[in-house]
Order: structure tokens, then C-alpha cells, then sequence
């Protein structure tokens, strides 16, 4: 399963979005444009959905609706998420929550359907919502007796992740055992640690293959505990000795734990992915092949392969040609908010992309700040 389409309303910089979705997305603009915010609403969709999650918790880690809704909205306006999700070639759910916040300025649900293959299924307020206010203060996605109907649809939703690599947070010797689920690497050893050990070295050994390839001296990859029971990742490094030298993660080069990361992140699970800026700390050369390395991965795994979404800024991750037009996302400030043009979506963009033009050359000049070179006279 995967999104095949997403509506937007007054969801942070966002006006209005009203886009198809494929499954790959390079979501591209300028610096505060709203890259990061639009996949946000992806991690909430799965903060609704996860146990321990909701719509009060979701709403609450974000500051609440006024932080969430857009300084572009009108006054009183709900904020409105809208995805359809697709099975093999077919649209099959679509799912859709608005909500806003009442006098205690409690996030509160204003609509809450669910459609199948067409047919309504859900649609609130519903009676007992009238009745009793209290209930729209959480959404039935999260309810496991309410959900019955369309638990695809939570458990799909449940099954999303974010990853952004923060190489300090992996090497932290202080990191704690408390934390589950850090999309910044807080847990990032742990959660290859818990994973079953057949599954695990299959995994390690295809990434090997590839780090290879970066870290030419690495020669060998594997996850151990110490006696205080902490994860560690050790690699063996060739040089002059006969056996090498294993390293812990503690001396991984920034690149080598994002490409881990970035790596382990396409193998790990079936549900879409969310990287930002997955070019930070490598080589342009690397960058360069990540577009390939995900499609390769997608084919290999085929319908269990996962949907990626990623922004970057990266004109040289946009060199790779196989990037469809449809799989580009530009996203364009205005005073009424940011909007998402879809570059096939563009007559001009679709035509320099036909004509052989790299998504780098057509889309990043697009993006280029106004008097960028006046950043030189600071």
C-alpha cells in the first residue's frame, strides 16, 4: 500500500495542496518554502495512529492547532489532512480528518470519513458525537474498538517512518536505553540490535556491500553488546596489520552512519519513508547514486517495497535522469501560503525534462533565492 494522493488545508505553510503522489517524491524548494512541514503531516498521520499516540498527543508535540494551522488561513478555518492510499494499481482508502480547537483551545475533530473503493464508511460527527462533545476530542482512527472497519488504514499509517540521521546522537555514549523510536538516531543501534538476528545479518551484509563502495578500507560490519548490555556497531578497517582494526561507531565518519542510516532506513519495514536531506555529509558522487539505489532497492523488494518521500536541496542527488517528471514536488512560497507544483504538472518543466534535461537543471533555479549573490557584501 502506498499514498497515491494527498489534500491539504491550512496545514502550515500550506494554503492549499491538492496533489498526486508516486512512489518516489524529491520534494524540492527554497530554504523555510515548507519541505520539512509537508512531511510532517506524514508523521502525523502516524502520531494519530501509533499506540500511545492520538489526536491530542499528535496536536500537543506539534504546540497545538494554532502552531499547526496557517498564518494564511482564514479566521476559524480547520486544518485538513486528506490522503487516498492505493493497492497494487487501484486507489482502495481514502481518509480524511479535520479538526480545529474549541473554547479550552483542545484540538477537536470537525470531520473525520473514510471511503472504500468508493463507499462511505465513516463519517462523523455522528450521533453520539452530538450527543457528547467529549468524544471529538479523539479520532476513531485511534480507537481499536472504533477502527474496526478501516484498520488498514491505522495499521498502514502506524507503519510510517522518518529518519534524519544525526550521527552525535548514534555515537553519544550517554544515549539513553529509555528512548524508542528517536527518528534522529537516538536508538537508531538499538533498533538493528532488536531486530531478529537471520534478518539482521541479511540486512548488514547487503549494506557492507554497498559502504564498500564508500569506505573502500571497510572490510567487514557487525552489531555486538557490551558488557553494560549498549549496542555497538564495529567495523574492520584493512591496513598495513593482517587482521585490520575494528572501530565502534564512535569513530564512524559523519557519512558512513548516514549512509548506514539511509541504508538500513529502505531495508527496514514495508510502510513509506521520510528522509530529509539525505545528501548531508557525503560525497557528491554518493549523492549522485541515491535516486538508483532506492529504485534498485524498490524492484529487488518489489510490493514489499517502500514508498520514499525525501527533500533535499541537493543539485547533484537531481543529476540522475531517471527521475520522472511526475516524481518531482516543487514547492513555491507565496504571501497566501506555499503551494506544491508537480512537475508534470508543468508544461515548461515536463518539456526541458523530455527534452533531456536533468531535474538539477530545470528545478534548482527554480528554487534559487532572489539577489542570492547580495549574500556576498555580508
Amino acid at each position: 500500500m502506498r499514498f497515491s494522493h494527498i489534500v491539504l488545508e491550512n496545514w502550515r505553510n500550506f494554503g492549499r495542496v491538492d496533489i498526486a503522489l508516486q512512489n518516489r517524491a524529491f520534494l524540492v524548494g527554497p530554504n523555510a518554502s515548507g519541505k520539512s512541514n509537508f512531511l510532517d503531516v506524514f508523521r502525523f498521520l502516524r502520531d494519530l495512529a501509533i499506540s500511545g499516540g492520538g489526536l491530542q498527543r499528535a496536536v500537543a508535540d506539534r504546540g497545538g492547532v494554532p502552531r499547526i494551522r496557517s498564518l494564511a488561513a482564514r479566521r476559524y478555518s480547520s486544518v485538513v489532512v486528506e490522503v487516498t492510499l492505493q493497492e497494487r494499481e487501484e486507489p482502495s482508502w481514502r481518509y480524511r480528518i479535520a479538526f480545529a480547537q474549541d473554547k479550552q483551545r483542545r484540538p477537536v475533530v470537525k470531520d473525520e470519513t473514510v471511503w472504500r473503493n468508493g463507499r462511505l464508511i465513516l463519517e462523523r460527527p455522528i450521533d453520539e458525537d452530538r450527543q457528547d462533545q467529549a468524544r471529538l476530542r479523539q479520532t476513531f482512527l485511534e480507537q481499536t474498538i472504533a477502527n474496526q472497519e478501516f484498520r488498514d488504514v491505522a495499521d498502514f499509517f502506524a507503519s510510517i517512518r522518518y529518519y534524519h540521521i544525526v550521527p552525535q546522537l548514534v555515537r553519544d555514549p550517554e544515549r539513553s536505553p529509555a528512548v524508542k523510536g528517536d527518528p534522529y538516531g537516538g536508538d537508531f543501534l538499538e533498533q538493528i540490535a532488536r531486530t531478529d538476528g537471520r534478518t539482521r545479518a541479511s540486512r548488514l551484509h547487503r549494506i557492507l556491500a554497498a559502504l564498500r563502495v564508500a569506505v573502500p578500507q571497510l572490510s567487514a560490519l557487525k552489531l555486538d553488546r557490551d558488557t553494560r548490555g549498549t549496542p555497538h556497531m564495529y567495523g574492520n578497517y584493512e591496513h598495513w596489520r593482517p587482521k585490520g582494526a575494528w572501530q565502534t561507531e564512535a569513530d564512524f565518519s559523519d557519512g558512513t552512519l548516514r549512509l548506514l542510516g539511509l541504508l538500513w532506513g529502505l531495508l527496514d519495514g514495508t510502510g513509506p519513508l521520510l528522509l530529509e536531506e539525505p545528501e548531508l555529509s557525503l560525497h557528491p558522487e554518493i549523492v549522485r547514486q541515491i535516486p538508483q539505489l532506492m529504485i534498485r532497492v524498490q524492484r529487488r523488494l518489489g510490493r514489499t517495497a517502500r514508498q520514499v518521500l525525501l527533500s533535499t536541496h541537493s543539485s547533484d542527488l537531481l543529476q540522475d535522469e531517471g527521475i520522472a517528471a511526475d516524481e518531482v514536488l516543487l514547492v513555491i512560497p507565496s504571501a497566501e501560503g506555499s503551494r506544491i507544483q508537480v512537475g508534470a504538472a508543468d508544461k515548461e518543466i515536463r518539456r526541458l525534462l523530455e527534452s533531456g534535461l536533468t531535474p538539477a537543471e530545470v528545478v534548482i533555479p527554480l528554487t534559487r533565492p532572489r539577489d542570492v549573490g547580495q549574500l556576498s557584501l555580508f
